[in-house]
Parts: structure tokens; C-alpha cells; sequence
């Protein structure tokens, strides 16, 4: 049973910066498929990036320029590095995994994943 765990949240002002990071355990081959998600107030969820175990990576286009996935295969870690933030960036981001092989245009795909963590909030105010 794979179990994320996110940390890194918190409050900053618009242009400001943060890292979340996921941690990964029960899967030491670690996960094919690592995607960040986001959840506004009143929102539907989204995905925001995917990286792959293989070095693919994917954005959504709002944070295309601005946020930077990454991840320690051999930590089995994610990270999402996040730059000039914006008050249309708060909400609660979650960490997914899946162990199936996906087509790398899907990965952002809420339907794709079968494991999911809590989630830590990031709040952007202007």
C-alpha cells in the first residue's frame, strides 16, 4: 500500500515562494507516475504537474514558467517548487501516485491515480 505524506504549506505573499514536498513509502520502486493536485475553495480538483519515474514532466498552463517538479528517485521524494505565487494559487495541494504506466498526456488526470495524500494548504494573499 503506497502512503503519501505532504508537507511544505503554508501562508506567503503574492510573489513570494514555497516547496511542498510528498514523501513516499510502500512502494521502494517508487511510483511511475507522481502528480501534484490542487483543490480552491468552491473548486473542482486539478492537476498542476506530473513527473514521471523515467524524466517526464508535465504543467497545467497557469503555472507553466512559475512552479518546478521534481523528484528524488532515490529518496522517493516529490517536491513542487512554486515562484511568484498568486492569490489564484491558494488552495489545499495533494500529492498522487499511481504504479500503472500512463500516456504521458493523461497524467493530469485526477482518474489516474489510486493513491492520494492529505494534502497541505497554501495560502497567497495580495
Amino acid at each position: 500500500q503506497v502512503q503519501l505524506a505532504e508537507s511544505g504549506g503554508g501562508s506567503v505573499q503574492a510573489g513570494g515562494s514555497l516547496r511542498l514536498s510528498c514523501a513516499v513509502s510502500g512502494d521502494t520502486a517508487g511510483p511511475k507516475w507522481l502528480t501534484w493536485f490542487r483543490q480552491g475553495p468552491g473548486e473542482e480538483r486539478e492537476g498542476v504537474a506530473c513527473a514521471s519515474k523515467a524524466g517526464n514532466t508535465i504543467y497545467t498552463d497557469s503555472v507553466k514558467g512559475r512552479f518546478s517538479i521534481s523528484r528524488d528517485n532515490a529518496k522517493n521524494t516529490l517536491f513542487l517548487q512554486m515562484n511568484r505565487l498568486k492569490p489564484e494559487d491558494t488552495a489545499m495541494y495533494f500529492c498522487a501516485a499511481t504504479r500503472d504506466s500512463i500516456i504521458v498526456g493523461s497524467c493530469l488526470a485526477l482518474s489516474q491515480y489510486s493513491y492520494w495524500g492529505q494534502g497541505t494548504q497554501v495560502t497567497v494573499s495580495s
